[in-house]
């Protein structure tokens, strides 16, 4: 007996939530132009977009942080509490180091600029919906220009302090500024001349002894101790 197998592209189920009308049509238009992802609803506002991800529990959310009311922030929390499974994308126009913190800590997968390219944007949808954490390199780049880097890597890395010291390697060192940058394991991989099995066995690493349950969480940790 031959079982057929399909070939179907998997669609990625998309909401956005944006206040302005403008930015939502491009969005739109932008996205589903793209065969696997489809925009299932919109809304210019954090209470009615909750009640639409109830409806129709989508993949990923677009979330931007400047709303009226409740903002990104506080209803990426409440996604996240709704359904741990649906991916959240906090899109803004602000790159402030605090805002890209208390993004990722109330649960987004990926903080992207609006200016992002759409199909890159389409990417990062893609890769977010397979497990994958993204960080605008721009955004990640200022937010590590802000810490004291040097004073806090000495703190960290004194064999004379094991309070609070995270044990890494100088690999994992290298791999874990790479993660920071929102790099995914084959551009780790690419950038360190390693098999892309050998870059995911050093960030599982690194999540083990940084004592965190994903990429996201290392990366702000990392950002807030300033590890690299």
């Amino acid at each position: 007996m031959i079982t057929a197998v399909s070939t179907e592209k998997q669609i990625i189920s998309v909401i956005i939530i944006e206040d302005f009308k403008l930015t939502r049509v491009g969005l739109r238009c932008a996205l589903n132009s793209n065969e696997d992802i489809n925009v299932v609803a919109e809304s210019d506002n954090a209470t009615d977009g909750l009640a639409l991800i109830q409806k129709h529990n989508p993949d990923v959310v677009l979330m931007d942080l400047g709303l009226a009311g409740m903002n990104g922030i506080e209803a990426t929390v409440k996604v996240r509490e709704m359904n741990p499974e649906i991916k959240v994308i906090a899109l803004t126009s602000h790159d402030r180091e605090e805002e890209v913190i208390a993004s990722l800590s109330a649960g987004a997968m990926a903080y992207c600029l609006k200016d992002i390219d759409p199909s890159k944007l389409a990417d990062v949808i893609r890769d977010v919906k397979g497990g994958v954490c993204w960080l605008d390199p721009v955004i990640a780049r200022k937010v590590l220009d802000s810490f004291p880097k040097q004073e806090a890597l000495g703190i960290l890395r004194d064999k004379n302090s094991e309070e609070g010291r995270v044990p890494l390697t100088e690999r994992e060192f290298e791999v874990l500024k790479h993660l920071v940058e929102g790099k995914s394991n084959t551009e780790i991989a690419k950038e360190l001349i390693v098999s892309v099995h050998t870059a995911k066995a050093h960030v599982c690493s690194i999540l083990q002894k940084m004592c965190v349950n994903d990429r996201v969480q290392a990366a702000v940790k990392a950002v807030k101790e300033g590890l690299v």
